[in-house]
This record gives structure tokens, sequence and C-alpha cells, in this order.
């Protein structure tokens, strides 16, 4: 195995990571969505990439009041309908934000995680998180407030 993954939560109004999960890169993604969901969130959408469409997925948001607006996959041999493809759109342009904090780990914080063992890889990212949060906190405190 080599190197980790973060999936993370972020809050929609003032992009805050609310909650992650780290795993090594050859954990699959779409079983680590009922681990990154934060349930103390009261907005019942979840915008996930199309690593985390699947029954078991859809079946658990459905069970917790969730609304999936999860990517549609591209079935083998066939394109995505005008439909879906027209969906992906729009949903792209909510789930961007949580790019963000992939940006700023790597390219405002520096982050390269070279370390043995996941509890410290967790450690790691979960201070870049931290570090994400606090530096977005004095960003939305800075800027004037509309009158």
């Amino acid at each position: 195995m080599f190197g980790y993954k973060t999936h993370v939560s972020i809050d929609r109004k003032h992009r805050f990571v609310r909650r992650f999960a780290v795993t090594s890169a050859a954990a699959h993604d779409g079983a680590q969505l009922a681990n990154a969901l934060d349930p103390a969130n009261t907005a019942s959408d979840v915008w996930a990439d199309t690593a985390y469409r699947s029954k078991t997925n859809e079946a658990h948001l459905a069970k917790h009041g969730r609304r999936s607006r999860t990517h549609f996959r591209r079935q083998p041999g066939l394109d995505l309908t005008p439909s879906q493809r027209k969906a992906n759109r729009a949903r792209s342009k909510v789930r961007s934000a949580v790019e963000t904090v992939f940006a700023s780990q790597k390219h405002r914080f520096g982050l390269f995680v070279r370390t043995s063992g996941l509890a410290r890889a967790r450690t790691r990212i979960g201070f870049a998180n931290r570090a994400h949060n606090l530096k977005r906190l004095l960003w939305i405190e800075a800027r004037p407030v509309a009158a």
C-alpha cells in the first residue's frame, strides 16, 4: 500500500471541514461515505463524487433522511443521458467547494503525508483540516459586513 486518502464533509455555506475520514490508498472510496458524513449536520442534501454512488450508499442516505446529489456514473460502453450530463454539471458547481480543501492542504500547507501508519497520517491530515478551518475563519471574519 502506498499513500492515504482523505474523505471530507464540509459546511456548504462557510466551507469548514465538519468531519473527515482517512483511509489507505487501497480502500474503496464508496465505502467511506457513512464515515465522512456528519450526523449533526442538518442539511438534507449530500453532494458527492461518482465513486460514492452505490445502492448501499443510496439506501444509507435514504434511511437517515438525506437526499443524494451524487454524480451519475456512466454505464460501461454507454454515454450519460443528456439529463444526467446536465445534472452532473449543476452538481459540480456545488461539489467543487470540497476541492478547495484539498487544494489548501496541498498548496497552502504543503501537506505531503510521508508516514508509516494510518494513525500518524490521520493526525497530520487532521491538523491540516484544522488549519484550513482556522484560515477560513480568519478570512470570513475579515470580510466587511454587508449593510
